[in-house]
């Protein structure tokens, strides 16, 4: 069971660059930051308008003063102070991501970024570089992989319950952009602008997120893929709006992602099947706090999240915020990441580099793996989806 008494450290001074008034996924960020009390807003650059940042920081609390439409205004500003921010959320479009978190790290703040962190692997690597120069923690906003069933699956696939993994299934096909929505819809609007979004749509909105819930889950390592892309929604091209890509592991496995703005009727349809020699397991985004696990020649069965035949999560930072039975969600998923984020920052902060290097959280590692994938399926697609090395 989650345990609020984890956190023994003052809180971190926060900010925000993006999720302003409007944002998607602003609130998400806010909200699991402040659920255990490791993180404290004080300040943001909410918005490049100064006026609407202002309003909408008062609006949360903050003093007017520091609200900034300039990040770099902001970290130059608050390394200033004596009660300054230590640490930032960036929840901005892709097309910023780097610039930001490069002066993040450079101003000496630990950082937590959206998805895809830089449009290149050298982006990120370089990123990387500056963090450990400047032991700073840099995490990455992976938003589902806080639920409790997730870790589960990790743990099953480890110690052998599956037998050898032979097949995985990864997808993330939702409708909501079936049509041309982003006539009038800001928010998806620039995620269809190459300039802004990078070299992918659906791939780096949404098929990042299966792959690396499937990377998490198994653990395996990618060897070559090939992908074809489509934009169904001609006015989108060149970038897709569907994508099949399949994998080969370095084990022999084979995988499949299917990633999908335009599967008419569907919500999400995040699902990730694991299939060994013994066993499968499957994971539904819609229903996550059931586990699907299928051992050949006996009933299936569904694990339930909360119960006590379910494995400890490490350093006692459990996943498991309430009982079985009740309904965790996204929110909680969230909230789980952002405590994580929060220790690994304050031992950071405190030299304590054995809780650092034993806990878990999304980190700039698998940021990178995520951009690799986005630059091997281009390569693939725009060569008649010919097969590509990962490495």
């Amino acid at each position: 069971m989650f345990s609020e008494e984890i956190n023994k450290a003052e809180a971190l001074r926060w900010a925000m660059v993006g999720g302003g008034r409007g944002s998607q996924i602003g609130y998400a960020h806010r909200s699991g930051a402040s659920r255990d009390g490791h993180f404290k807003l004080v300040a943001g650059a909410f918005d490049i308008d100064a006026d609407r940042c202002r309003d909408f920081g008062i609006n949360l609390g903050l003093d007017a003063d520091r609200c900034y439409a300039d990040y770099q205004v902001m970290f130059e500003t608050e390394a200033k102070r004596e009660d300054g921010i230590q640490a930032v959320s960036i929840a901005t479009p892709n097309g910023t991501h780097y610039a930001i978190s490069k002066a993040a790290l450079l101003a000496g703040l630990h950082v937590v970024c959206e998805k895809p962190v830089t449009f290149t692997v050298a982006e990120a690597q370089e990123l990387k570089e500056i963090a450990s120069q400047h032991n700073r923690i840099f995490g990455v906003m992976y938003g589902y992989t806080g639920f409790q069933m997730i870790h589960q699956a990790k743990e099953m696939i480890q110690r052998g319950d599956l037998g050898e993994i032979r097949v995985i299934n990864m997808q993330f096909a939702h409708g909501f952009h079936a049509t041309e929505v982003e006539k009038n819809d800001p928010g998806a609007k620039w995620r269809m602008n190459p300039e802004v979004s990078g070299p992918t749509y659906v791939l780096g909105d949404v098929g990042t997120h299966a792959f690396y819930l499937a990377q998490l889950m198994a653990g395996l390592t990618v060897d070559s893929l090939c992908c074809t892309r489509q934009s169904f929604v001609k006015s989108r091209a060149p970038l897709e709006d569907n994508a099949h890509v399949m994998m080969r592991f370095t084990n022999g496995a084979v995988g499949t992602l299917w990633a999908s703005g335009v599967n008419a009727g569907s919500m999400h349809q995040q699902k990730i099947r694991v299939i060994g020699e013994k066993a499968s397991i499957e994971w539904w985004d819609e229903r996550p706090n059931q586990l699907s696990y299928e051992i050949q020649g006996e009933p299936a069965r569904v694990l339930e999240r909360g119960m006590g035949y379910l494995h400890n999560d490490d350093l006692g930072v459990s996943s498991n915020r309430i009982g079985g039975g009740h309904a965790e969600g996204f929110f909680e998923s969230w909230a789980n990441l952002y405590s994580r984020f929060g220790l690994v920052m304050k031992a950071m902060n405190a030299g304590d580099l054995e809780t650092v290097n034993n806990t878990w959280y999304p980190d700039i590692d698998a940021g990178i793996e995520g951009v690799q994938l986005l630059e091997r399926c281009v390569e693939s697609a725009d060569d008649n989806a010919k097969w590509v090395d990962f490495a």
